[in-house]
């Protein structure tokens, strides 16, 4: 009889949690912080010890750029861009046909299709009517630099957006900047 009262209390108790159990959430969670995560704020106040104000991260100090990057020197202003005019290339002029030959191939794949292959304003969507305007390189009135290049390509100018995200870095930019003037040699020849 003793046997029979036991067995039956621990079925009531299996039953009574059992039936008390959440199927949408574990009974028991051996560590609870891989189920429900704290969510921290972008420099909060977090007791960490790390940091003597009490922040998750410090600012960066005034004045400071991220590594490898160096901002522009000239501003995005019509003054900015005259500046830009009697910048020249950094690039080495021992490696001008490297220089060129990487210049085309970029020219070829986000240029040539607005300004077309021989910079002649004649590119794929200007043929197709989709863009409108796009001047050739040997107009008198595009009084063109490579600097003034740099600057368009860098910022954008009227209608034509930046393109200074497509490129992995500066010496792109320039490489595509000298291959516009050689292009303009080309048609005023």
């Amino acid at each position: 009889m003793k046997q029979l009262g036991k067995i039956s209390v621990v079925l009531v108790l299996v039953w009574f949690a059992a039936s008390c159990a959440d199927k949408n959430r574990p009974n028991y969670q051996y560590m609870p912080n891989m189920y429900e995560p704290v969510g921290y704020e972008t420099y909060q106040g977090v007791d960490s010890g790390l940091f003597p104000d009490g922040t998750s991260a410090l600012l960066p100090a005034e004045g400071t750029i991220s590594r490898g990057y160096m901002p522009y020197e000239f501003e995005n202003t019509p003054e900015g861009k005259e500046l830009a005019r009697m910048d020249n290339s950094p690039l080495d002029s021992l490696n001008q046909e490297e220089n060129l030959a990487r210049g085309a191939e970029l020219y070829a794949i986000y240029c040539a299709i607005c300004h077309g292959v021989k910079g002649d304003g004649q590119g794929t969507l200007v043929k197709r009517e989709k863009i409108l305007g796009v001047p050739s390189y040997a107009d008198a009135a595009r009084n063109i630099t490579v600097g003034s290049t740099y600057h368009t390509v860098y910022y954008g100018l009227n209608s034509m957006g930046s393109y200074a995200s497509q490129f992995a870095n500066e010496k792109e930019m320039w490489q595509v900047s000298e291959y516009v003037m050689k292009l303009k040699e080309d048609l005023t020849k």
